[in-house]
C-alpha cells in the first residue's frame, strides 16, 4: 500500500501508479477522451467530488476569498498607481462591472470597502502596504494549490517559501488578468458610446457600438478562459506541465460559474431572505455565497480534467502496448 501525503489516506499501488502517470506523463488534449465515455468521466467526477470532499474545501475557499478580497483590490489599483494618478477612480470604475455576476447588496460593499481602504492609504505608506498587500492576497491562491494538490493526489515536495512564492506570483499574474477583464468591457462600453457620439449615421453607429461591445466580452471571456488555465497549470505540484488554453473542466466551470453567478442574483432578487436572516451582515453572507460558489466551479472544473487524465492513465496502464513505458507518452 502507497500513501497520499496530500489527503493521509492509503492507495493502492495500481491507484499510486495511476496517479503518478497523471503526474508525469499529462495528456497533451484533454478534449481528446480516447475513447473513455463521457458518462464514465462524469461518474468518475462525481465520486470524486464526495471523495475529495470538494464542497468543504470550496467552502474553505470562500472564506479564503474574502480574507483576500480587499488586499487584491488595493494591489491592483497601487500597480495601476505606478501609471495613473487617478487610479483609484479608474479602478473604482472597473469594478462596476462586477455587478453582471456579484449581487448588487454585496458589490456595495465591495466598493464601499475599497473606497475606505483606498483613502486612508496615502504614497508613504505605498510601498510596505503594496507587499503586505500581494502577501495576503496570496492567502487565497496558496488555499487553491493545497486543494488542487489533494483534487490530483500529489505529494507536495514545494517548500514552504517556493509554494508562497508560486502562490505570490500566480496572485499578481491573476490580479492583472482580472483587471483587463473588466477593461475590456470598460473599453467596449467607451467605444460604443464613442460611436453614438461620432458617427451620426444611426445604422453605421449602431452596428459599431455593437461591433465594439462584442469585442469587448469576446475578449473578456477569452481572458477568464485564460485566467482558469493558469491556476489548472502552475497551482498544482504535478511533476510534468502541460499547458492547455482551454479544457473541458475549464470550459464547464467557466459556465457553471457564470450561469450560478447569474441564478444567485435572480434569487436575490425575488427572494432576499439573506437580510431578514442575517440583518446587517447580510451583504458579507452574500458575498461569502458567492466567493463559495466560484471556488466551488473552479474545483469542479479541476475535477473534470484530473479524472480524465486518471481514466486515460487507467486505460493505458491496462493496455498491452505498455511494455517499455512508451506508450505513456501519448
Amino acid at each position: 500500500m502507497g500513501t497520499d501525503y496530500t489527503l493521509g489516506k492509503p492507495l493502492n499501488r495500481r491507484q499510486q501508479r495511476i496517479w503518478d502517470i497523471v503526474s508525469r506523463f499529462p495528456l497533451r488534449s484533454l478534449w481528446n477522451l480516447q475513447g473513455i465515455s463521457l458518462h464514465v468521466v462524469a461518474q468518475r467526477t462525481w465520486r470524486s467530488l464526495l471523495t475529495d470532499n470538494i464542497f468543504g474545501h470550496a467552502a474553505e475557499l470562500g472564506f479564503y476569498f474574502l480574507f483576500a478580497l480587499f488586499p487584491t483590490l488595493f494591489s491592483a489599483s497601487s500597480i495601476l498607481g505606478l501609471a495613473a494618478r487617478s487610479a483609484n477612480r479608474i479602478y473604482e470604475n472597473l469594478l462596476h462591472y462586477l455587478a453582471l455576476v456579484i449581487p448588487t447588496a454585496a458589490l456595495g460593499t465591495v466598493l464601499e470597502t475599497f473606497n475606505e481602504t483606498t483613502a486612508a492609504s496615502t504614497s508613504g505608506k505605498l510601498t510596505f502596504g503594496l507587499i503586505a498587500a500581494i502577501w495576503s492576497a496570496s492567502v487565497g491562491i496558496s488555499a487553491i494549490q493545497d486543494t488542487l494538490n489533494i483534487v490530483y493526489k500529489v505529494q507536495v515536495t514545494r517548500s514552504y517559501f517556493r509554494a508562497r512564492i508560486y502562490a505570490i506570483g500566480l496572485t499578481i499574474i491573476l490580479t492583472i488578468i482580472v483587471t483587463l477583464v473588466l477593461a475590456c468591457m470598460l473599453g467596449g462600453d467607451f467605444f460604443a458610446a464613442l460611436a453614438y457620439h461620432r458617427i451620426y449615421h444611426h445604422f453605421l453607429a449602431t452596428t459599431t457600438a455593437v461591433a465594439a461591445r462584442l469585442l469587448g466580452w469576446t475578449l473578456a471571456t477569452a481572458l477568464l478562459a485564460l485566467s482558469f488555465a493558469v491556476i489548472y497549470y502552475w497551482a498544482p505540484d504535478v511533476k510534468t506541465r502541460c499547458w492547455h488554453w482551454l479544457t473541458p473542466g475549464g470550459a464547464i466551470g467557466i459556465l457553471g460559474w457564470l450561469l450560478a453567478s447569474l441564478g444567485l442574483r435572480v434569487y436575490l432578487h425575488f427572494f432576499n431572505s439573506f437580510s431578514v436572516t442575517y440583518g446587517s451582515l447580510g451583504a458579507v453572507i452574500i458575498l461569502l455565497t458567492w466567493f463559495y460558489i466560484t471556488g466551488l466551479m473552479l474545483l469542479v472544473g479541476a475535477e473534470i480534467n484530473s479524472e480524465i487524465e486518471a481514466a486515460a492513465a487507467e486505460k493505458r496502464l491496462a493496455g498491452p502496448t505498455l511494455g517499455g513505458g512508451s506508450s505513456l507518452l501519448g
